[in-house]
C-alpha cells in the first residue's frame, strides 16, 4: 500500500501541539511518528529488533532489512499486533546492490522513506590485548559490516530523503569507538570510522533538513557482547575462566558507574526520540547509553 499521500505534520506544528499539550497539563510522551515509515537494518535480534518494536508501538510502518531469517516472522508478528504495516527482506548490507532493490521495493510498497536505522554490527570474534594476537585477515569482514554496510545504507536510502527534504538516519556505534578499545581491534576501529562518517553525512545532509546521528551503546546483553565474552575466555587459562554472567558483571562493576546492564530498550528509546520532531535541532552527535562508562567534558 502506498502511504506517501497520508498526512506528516510538519515539525514546527508537531513541536507547537507538544507545546499547547504540555501548557495544559498533558502528556507529551507521543513522539509523533505515527505513519512514518522506518527501514531498520539489522532489526531481527537484540538492539535492532527493540528498535523496530519501539517504532511499530509509535504507529510507524516498519521495513525489516536482516541476514537472519527470522525478520519475515517479526514482521508478520508485528503486523497481527500493532497497526503497523511492515515489509521484511533478508539481505546482507555489504552487498550494495541487494540495498538498492530493497529501498525500490520500501519505495514501491510505503511511499517514501523517513527514517533509517542501520544496526547491523558484528566482531571479530578474537581477542586484541595486544592487536597483533589477530592477524589483517581478521579485519576485513568486520569492517565490510559495521562500516561500508552503513555507507550502502546512506547511499542506498538517502536520496529518497533528499528528494522528499526530510528524513533522519542514525547509527549504531559502540562506546568501543570512542575510547580505542583493545578488546577487539578491528571493532573499536570501524565503530570509530562508524562516528566520523555519521559527522560527515550529517553536514552534507543537513542542507535537505535530513538529520543523522549516532548512538554508542555500552554493556548491552546482545550476540555480539557475548562474542566478546566468549574470545575473551578462550584467551584464558581454565582456572581463570569465568561464566559469561560472571565476567559481565565483574566487568560492569569495575567500568560503569551506574553499575548495572544497558538494555536494548534503554537504546530504543533513545533512537525513537531522535527519529521524532521533538529532536528537530540534533543532528551530527553521538550519542552514548552506557551507564556513565564514557563521560565527555
Amino acid at each position: 500500500m502506498d502511504i506517501a499521500s497520508s498526512s506528516v505534520p510538519s515539525h514546527l506544528s508537531l513541536i507547537r501541539k507538544a507545546s499547547e499539550k504540555a501548557a495544559r497539563g498533558g502528556n507529551i510522551v507521543d513522539l509523533q511518528l505515527a505513519n512514518s515509515v522506518a527501514v531498520i537494518i539489522g532489526g531481527a535480534k537484540g538492539i535492532g529488533q527493540a528498535i523496530v518494536r519501539g517504532f511499530a508501538q509509535e504507529g510507524a510502518h516498519v521495513a525489516i532489512v536482516d541476514v537472519d531469517t527470522g525478520v519475515q516472522s517479526l514482521a508478520d508478528e508485528l503486523a497481527a499486533a500493532t497497526s503497523a504495516q511492515t515489509l521484511a527482506a533478508v539481505a546482507d548490507a555489504t552487498d550494495y546492490e541487494s540495498l538498492q532493490t530493497i529501498a525500490a521495493r520500501v519505495i514501491s510498497e510505503f511511499g517514501r522513506v523517513d527514517h533509517l536505522i542501520y544496526a547491523a554490527g558484528a566482531g571479530s570474534g578474537k581477542y586484541g590485548f595486544p592487536f597483533w594476537n589477530l592477524s589483517p585477515a581478521d579485519w576485513q569482514r568486520v569492517l565490510d559490516i559495521n562500516l561500508l554496510g552503513a555507507v550502502n545504507a546512506a547511499h542506498a536510502f538517502t536520496p529518497e530523503m533528499t528528494a522528499a527534504r526530510q528524513g533522519t538516519v542514525l547509527f549504531l556505534s559502540s562506546i568501543a569507538g570512542q575510547i580505542g578499545s583493545q578488546t577487539d581491534p578491528p571493532y573499536s576501529a570501524a565503530k570509530a570510522a562508524v562516528i566520523n562518517f555519521a559527522q560527515c553525512a550529517a553536514k552534507d545532509l543537513a542542507q535537505y533538513d535530513v538529520r543523522v546521528n549516532t548512538i554508542c551503546p555500552g554493556m548491552v546483553k546482545t550476540a555480539v557482547n557475548e562474542s566478546v565474552w566468549q574470545a575473551w575466555q578462550n584467551a584464558q587459562p581454565e582456572s581463570q575462566q569465568l561464566s559469561y554472567d560472571e565476567w559481565a558483571t565483574a566487568k560492569i562493576a569495575a567500568t560503569t558507574p551506574l553499575n548495572r546492564w544497558q538494555e536494548p530498550a534503554d537504546v530504543a528509546a533513545l533512537a525513537l526520540y531522535l527519529a521524532s520532531p521533538l529532536a528537530h535541532n540534533i543532528t551530527g552527535q553521538t550519542m552514548n547509553v552506557d551507564g556513565g562508562i564514557v563521560m565527555h567534558s
